[in-house]
């Protein structure tokens, strides 16, 4: 699995055991059901442009990083969303390739020292939850 930051091309390899966990819990579709004073029902559908939630998710026995790749995440996940900035390439171990952005509003990254206290050499590992949408 891989994620390259489009602005500087650089690219991050990570662990080809983080898991999708939401990748069956977002539907292409949105929907809006109300009544009208007359008491009709009004249905209004639309397919979703983008907008699709990834979040990827480390085991707690595997998917492990190191605080030098939690480092590089934490960097990339300050940077804000505009035409240049922010978007990424994600290349999951199937060969499919998203565009995505971090998601800000859900907290973008997590990460957790494998050893329970604070870790201080950067080849410490770190089990990590990713936020990231399609756009």
């Amino acid at each position: 699995m891989q994620l390259k930051n489009l602005f500087s091309g650089a690219t991050l390899a990570l662990s080809d055991d983080l898991l999708w966990s939401d990748e069956h819990g977002w539907s292409p579709v949105v929907s809006s059901v109300s009544y009208l004073i007359t008491g009709s029902l009004l249905v209004q559908s639309a397919t979703r442009q983008a907008g699709r939630a990834i979040t990827l998710v480390g085991a707690a026995d595997m998917a492990w990083v190191t605080r030098s790749v939690v480092n590089v995440l934490r960097d990339w996940a300050a940077l804000p969303l505009d035409a240049v900035s922010g978007r990424f390439e994600l290349t999951l171990t199937d060969a499919r390739v998203f565009t995505v952005a971090f998601r800000h509003a859900d907290g973008a990254l997590e990460a957790e020292p494998v050893t329970g206290f604070p870790a201080r050499s950067e080849a410490d590992f770190y089990r990590i939850t990713l936020k990231l949408m399609q756009i």
